[in-house]
């Protein structure tokens, strides 16, 4: 028999490992990755309990389909938001993903508690684990992989080191990041250097599996997003978004960019020395030589490094973003900081000469961020962004950039499409386009209250089903009419858990497990008042009104079975097979009157 019935338990106190069985219930309700992370988080977690406190909880979780899905293998890192105070997860794919799975065997995720005295890091290999010395701390994410050469690693820098509320965690020598609500600074609080995946890639389980996946890996490369990502990768975001007026500029003072053509995705394919292929027939990232390394640039790099700094040189933007990488800080909340402090020295709320355009003034304060070096602005500055650009509004004054839920927005401008503000404002995580990213159609039709509300609940759950499994962003796609219910059927045939193998089942599984992570939100006193997005972005062109979004809210939460404040009801968590899990310190919803 075949399947990943347990988790390794990792104690940083009593500097222990033990492992132990998963519930079948909680496999088979939420299967893995998100969903199983989440089981944790909300059975083990007080409310109020301090992200960098030694309670919180960092899983490093992988799906019961671990190595038998088309595309990059992926594993979720989940905790509670350091940036946020909420649920999070964050997501990577790359070697450290594969080996991860292979070394965990039986088991779905390495659960993180405690805190070391001294920097230690974790050794899964066989199906078990050992909490060793590390020697790498004060070393960047480069220079931490390259210590462990016959291994895969995931690390922090000196960001996650000095507990930058945005750092991330970084595999593969930073081509990859579990990058957005500072999973990085948890590891830091944990005083953990790094996780070490010493043993083979995991493989199919079955013959079947393999079949499975090669099938659909054809299917995916001539797949609309199959073509796109081997023709564009995610670097064409740019250029798609300045083209409908929707990329936030120059601190969201415009919505569109003058230099786009200079560093976006033709700049980026003339420049790029090839591709990095995680298998023969899905191309990864771009590959960009800088004078400090080579950098694997995303979509988020070019858009609030490059347009929301308003830096047009191509060679600045991308030594930026290699800058973030071996830091270990993420590219978004970075560059939002950036653009906050600009702002807020030019309308004098802090001291400093700073400019958008300037790229030495960006790196400075980037630099300042993550390792405390000298920056262009105070000190008292530096210290407050690295909790975010919300928190330094709140200290100086001014609060320019959007956020929510403490999260600050990528470059997808939602005054271009209301579904995109209903996704940001109902994402789980905070301000996140991954959740749903409604913007990339909406804005080429005229759609109604329910085709948006519609994208954006069907995104949420189906998404919440694939990264349970933890398939590949893009790859994974191929799979989102069935929510991967032809591989769980083939995997029932070995495994010792019947999972459920119908679509409707399964798209009910992604809606139970949203539900879950809202009731996690809600326990931290998420309500309908968090859901929304900052009065600066209302009213402008005249392209979101405020009223009409609250009755789209209205109509969100009636879809969800969510009451007038944004709670679920005691009838959504019964039909969930949720109402045994709530416990008494998180409310429920008031539900709506019924509609005559």
């Amino acid at each position: 028999m075949v399947g990943r019935s347990h988790v390794l338990r990792a104690d940083l106190i009593t500097e222990t490992v033990r492992k132990e069985r998963v519930p079948e219930r909680w496999r088979r309700q939420f299967l893995g990755g998100k969903g199983i992370g989440a089981r944790y988080l909300y059975a083990e977690l007080d409310a109020g309990v301090d992200p960098l406190g030694p309670e919180n909880v960092l899983a490093f979780c992988v799906g019961p389909l671990a190595g038998a899905l088309p595309g990059e293998s992926r594993y979720a890192a989940v905790t509670k938001s350091p940036l946020t105070g909420l649920f999070l997860d964050s997501y990577a794919g790359g070697s450290f993903a594969e080996r991860l799975a292979g070394s965990l065997e039986d088991c779905l995720a390495l659960l993180v508690t405690g805190e070391s005295d001294d920097p230690v890091r974790i050794v899964v290999e066989d199906g078990t684990a050992e909490i060793e010395p590390a020697e790498t701390w004060g070393r960047d994410t480069v220079e931490t992989a390259a210590a462990h050469p016959d291994a895969a690693t995931a690390c922090i820098g000196p960001a996650g080191e000095n507990e930058v509320r945005y750092a991330t965690i970084a595999s593969d020598a930073g081509d990859h990041h579990a990058g957005r609500g500072g999973a990085g600074a948890v590891m830091g609080s944990k005083r953990l250097k790094a996780v070490v995946a010493a043993g083979p890639p995991a493989e199919p389980p079955t013959p079947e599996l393999a079949g499975l996946r090669e099938e659909y890996t054809d299917r995916y490369a001539s797949d609309e997003t199959g073509i796109w990502q081997a023709t564009s990768e995610t670097l064409e975001s740019i250029d798609f978004a300045d083209e409908v007026d929707a990329l936030a500029t120059e601190g969201w003072q415009k919505s569109e960019f003058g230099g786009t053509g200079d560093i976006g995705i033709d700049a980026v394919r003339e420049a790029a020395s090839g591709r990095e292929y995680p298998d023969e027939s899905v191309p990864g990232g771009f590959r960009i030589e800088t004078d400090d390394g080579e950098t694997v640039p995303r979509g988020a790099t070019q858009m609030t490094l490059g347009a929301g700094l308003g830096i047009d040189d191509f060679d600045v933007v991308t030594t930026l973003g290699e800058r973030c990488d071996r830091l270990g800080v993420d590219v978004i909340s970075a560059g939002n900081a950036v653009a906050w402090a600009v702002r807020a020295s030019q309308e004098g709320a802090i001291d400093g000469d700073l400019e958008f355009g300037d790229g030495d003034v960006a790196r400075a304060l980037i630099e300042a961020i993550a390792t405390g070096a000298d920056a262009p602005c105070d000190q008292q500055v530096v210290e407050t962004l690295r909790s975010g650009v919300d928190a330094a509004a709140d200290r100086f004054g001014t609060g320019s950039i959007p956020t929510v839920k403490a999260m600050e927005l990528p470059a997808y401008d939602p005054r271009a499409a209301a579904g995109m503000a209903l996704a940001y404002a109902t994402s789980d995580r905070g301000g996140c386009h991954r959740r749903a990213r409604p913007i990339e159609e909406e804005v080429f039709e005229a759609w109604d209250r329910d085709e948006r509300i519609t994208a954006v609940r069907t995104a949420q759950d189906v998404r919440s089903v694939l990264w349970s499994l933890v398939a590949d962003d893009f790859a994974g796609e191929t799979m989102w009419s069935d929510c991967g219910a032809t591989f769980l059927e083939a995997l029932n045939d070995e495994s010792d858990l019947s999972y459920p193998t119908d679509a409707s089942r399964l798209y009910r599984t992604g809606e139970r497990i949203w539900a879950l992570v809202r009731l996690f939100n809600v326990r931290e006193g998420v309500d309908r008042s968090a859901d929304r997005l900052p009065e600066s972005l209302f009213g402008a062109g005249g392209r979101l009104d405020p009223d009409a979004f609250e009755r789209l809210l209205d109509a969100y939460y009636r879809t969800r079975d969510w009451g007038t404040d944004g709670r679920p009801t005691a009838d959504a968590l019964e039909r969930l097979g949720l109402a045994d899990v709530r416990d008494e310190s998180t409310p429920i919803g008031t539900p709506f009157d019924p509609i005559e």
